[in-house]
């Protein structure tokens, strides 16, 4: 009997997905080692290891397109602009460089302020899905060589997105110093652009657009919190905080790096240390409202209500204490009597919220959480309906405030007037476990016991652990009898 063929170990590489374009020169074992640590780190996060295995990868394969667009890539966001240049070389001898590779002779050259090799460089970025920058770049350039940038804008037609930048353009034209740097002005445009795009899904394009705007201007330090923000929403978390370690904490930007550090921390788990940056700020004898503002959102966040209740105090204070014009208390009363209810002192916590709606009472925020707030504690019900109904005319499309008031007449014993705006709240957001499970409640008291399960299975489905237990208990037994109207 013949013995089985043992596949070799590039095979097997190849099988799970480790090496999608194998090359000759990757034969060697310093050129595939060096690529499987990359592959390795870049699934780990590990940018600037990535970023220099992918190197000495590209170096065992200098013409391989497929090694080229991951070392370019990986390059991108360590910031390994010689790195940037040589895959793009690669690529563009190939015949497949990405549209943004055009961005960084563009930021080149504009940082060195050579006109003519920034147009150049535009032209390029005219060719792809870029063109909508054209315009507004050319404009700078105009600008910077003495020229009407009012034709270059002409040039945004009737494309919608080239328009508003051109638009926006055209006001920053008529507002800059007469000497701006072009570098300058394209690091503007660049990171507007990638902060635009960071609000949808993770996009490689936001990354290029970020960096190329950090390289463009150095310092422009807005740039570079545009580019943690790129990178954090595609699961860099280390490296962004890497880039928020080059902004200046002494200048302009460092309140806005360290409000983008702690909301990545917070946003990828890692609360102690967000809670730890935040609170040696805060008690520092020269912090400010900010400072406590921000730690209280956070302890608020994490779970310790009381503690932030404290600290919403001391904003408070520091806001009556402001000029009046100045004063925006109305939102300081709401945040510390949300925090002080949440702690379970509702009596403080309600004359903090009729403060917040005495200052604010066309604030539907406002309206909307004291009503709903009377209305879980059985305190003040025909009073806490006005109030709601208040806020529903004021945001009849708000689907929380529909929520509050439906609600509101279903504890009022009118389930009938309440399951229409019930049923609303829960068509307009279905992922919301407090809404299905309100509307489960309303289901039940009408007799509707199929339906009112439906609801509750769909509000288990995305509620936290403590509304999961709560509802698999309804789903169990039943509403409870003292829950009824």
């Amino acid at each position: 009997m013949e013995a089985p063929t043992i596949p070799t170990c590039k095979s097997v590489l190849l099988a799970i997905g480790l090496l999608t374009a194998p090359t000759a020169a990757l034969a060697d074992t310093g050129g595939l080692s060096a690529y499987l640590k990359a592959r390795a780190a870049d699934a780990d996060g590990r940018v600037t290891i990535a970023a220099d295995q992918y190197a000495r990868a590209l170096a065992a394969a200098p013409d391989d397109p497929v090694i080229a667009i991951r070392a370019y890539r990986e390059g991108i966001e360590a910031g390994d602009m010689p790195l940037v240049a040589r895959a793009a070389a690669v690529l563009a001898k190939a015949g497949v460089a990405p549209a943004d590779a055009a961005l960084f002779p563009l930021a080149a050259a504009a940082r060195k302020g050579d006109t003519r090799a920034t147009r150049t460089a535009i032209a390029t970025l005219g060719k792809g899905p870029l063109v909508v920058l054209a315009p507004s770049l050319n404009a700078w350039v105009a600008r910077a060589e003495h020229r009407d940038p009012g034709a270059a804008l002409a040039t945004a037609g009737e494309d919608p997105v080239a328009r508003r930048f051109a638009a926006e353009t055209r006001k920053r034209i008529a507002a800059a110093p007469a000497r701006q740097p072009l570098g300058l002005a394209v690091a503007q445009t660049l990171a507007g652009l990638a902060g635009d795009l960071i609000a949808g899904a993770p996009s490689p394009l936001a990354i290029a657009l970020a960096q190329a705007a950090v390289e463009a201007d150095p310092d422009y330090a807005p740039a570079r919190i545009v580019l943690a923000d790129a990178l954090a929403h595609s699961g860099r978390v280390d490296r962004a905080l890497a880039v928020l370690d080059t902004v200046d904490g002494g200048g302009p930007s460092a309140e806005a790096a360290i409000a983008k550090r702690l909301e990545i921390l917070s946003v990828a788990g890692r609360d102690d240390a967000a809670l730890r940056i935040a609170g040696t700020r805060a008690e520092r004898p020269e912090a400010v409202a900010g400072d406590w503002q921000r730690y209280a959102d956070l302890l608020l966040t994490t779970g310790d209500a009381a503690a932030a209740a404290q600290w919403y105090g001391r904003v408070l204070a520091a806001d009556r204490s402001a000029p009046a014009a100045a004063r925006g208390s109305w939102g300081a009363w709401l945040q510390y009597g949300g925090a002080l209810d949440q702690a379970g002192r509702w009596p403080e916590a309600r004359v903090a919220l009729r403060k917040a709606v005495a200052l604010a009472p066309t604030q539907p925020l406002a309206l909307n959480y004291l009503g709903f707030a009377q209305v879980e504690h059985g305190d003040d019900i025909a009073g806490s309906i006005r109030l709601l109904e208040r806020a529903s005319r004021l945001d009849p499309a708000n689907p929380s405030v529909t929520d509050s008031l439906g609600w509101a007449y279903h504890r009022a014993g009118d389930t009938r007037r309440a399951l229409p705006l019930l049923e609303r709240a829960a068509q307009a957001e279905p992922t919301n476990a407090e809404i299905g499970d309100h509307l489960g409640d309303a289901y039940w008291s009408m007799g509707r016991r199929y339906e009112a399960r439906y609801a509750w299975q769909a509000a288990i489905v995305t509620g936290d652990a403590e509304e999961r237990a709560r509802i698999a208990a309804k789903i169990d037994t039943g509403l409870p009898i003292a829950a009824r109207r």
